[in-house]
């Protein structure tokens, strides 16, 4: 009988790969029969956290081969693997809105903590299971990223106590230092294409029936990827031709400063720019203190269509 595949969201981040790999180990200390496993390539930043604690990244799958599954850092089908209309969902284990139907029980999680690794570390202490060392490097490193070393406001009380307690069992003495590493891991642009770049971290969201594509990257040089930004523009435009998106909402996040700007295309341009009481200004708009995708992204688009 083949394993019960525990994933998280398409363009996986950190977070997704470390909860996917965490919960799967908790899952099977418990009596299950899963297997870890990724909806697309691991990124730059996911690629240096793996190489840093020598695990092997989880393989890739476009659909699931099996009848169960288990949803980590997400619970949206638009975000899930191809085929989830014909799966059954056993577990979730998520810090993000719920947008998610079912017609049959399943154990379901979810919590506005900073990151899902940071809602495992609850269960393996609550279940009494001990965290081996280099899962615990990931689901640090999952923290890390999904909070921006504690500055994204979607912290809690709970992150800041957990990192700690992750850093000392994975063995890592000097969490910011090793935090900045990780981060920059992730801001080195210049190589990547602009589809690259609109690919890496996007997600699909529904608004009052309309299908919104945001996608995010890091960097310390906002202005080295607005260079770009033609190019940048042709690809989003296409994307949104070949996807049927009604608008892509691209943000460009400066990871030490913690601003970030956006770049727009698509239907109702002033009303997308109300969201965040701005307005575009050659297809660009400051969002000065922002950066979280989850918290001050998504909930304002919300609020708007709806």
């Amino acid at each position: 009988m083949a394993k019960e595949l525990v994933f998280g969201h398409q363009n996986p981040d950190t977070d997704a790969i470390a909860a996917a790999i965490a919960a799967s180990y908790y899952l099977n200390q418990k009596g299950m029969d899963t297997e870890a496993v990724a909806l697309g390539k691991t990124n730059d930043e996911t690629n240096f956290v793996l190489d840093y604690f020598s695990v092997e990244a989880p393989r890739v799958i476009e659909k699931a081969d099996t009848k169960e599954v288990v949803l980590v850092d997400h619970n949206e089908t638009a975000q899930s693997v191809s085929n989830i209309e014909d799966l059954t969902v056993t577990h979730v284990f998520d810090h993000h809105k719920i947008d998610f139907k079912t017609s049959s029980p399943l154990f379901y999680h979810a919590e506005a903590l900073g990151s899902t690794s940071t809602i495992l570390y609850g269960f393996f202490k609550k279940d009494g299971i001990e965290i081996p060392k280099k899962i615990a490097g990931l689901m640090l490193s999952g923290l890390i990223s999904d909070t921006l070393l504690l500055k994204s406001p979607t912290t809690t009380n709970v992150d800041r106590d957990v990192i700690g307690k992750l850093a000392s069992i994975a063995g890592v003495d000097d969490v910011n230092a090793y935090g900045l590493n990780l981060l920059k891991a992730g801001t080195n642009l210049s190589k990547k294409s602009e589809q690259d770049l609109i690919d890496g971290d996007a997600k699909t969201f529904k608004f009052a029936g309309k299908t919104f594509r945001i996608g995010q990257v890091n960097t310390v040089d906002i202005p080295s990827v607005l260079e770009r930004k033609e190019a940048l523009k042709k690809a989003i435009i296409a994307e949104n031709e070949k996807q049927g998106f009604d608008g892509f909402l691209f943000v460009i996040t400066d990871i030490l400063n913690s601003n970030s700007k956006a770049l727009y295309y698509g239907s109702e341009p002033d009303k997308i720019a109300s969201a965040f009481n701005g307005k575009f200004v050659d297809d660009s708009i400051d969002l000065p203190g922002v950066v979280s995708r989850k918290k001050q992204i998504v909930p304002p688009l919300t609020d708007l269509f709806h």
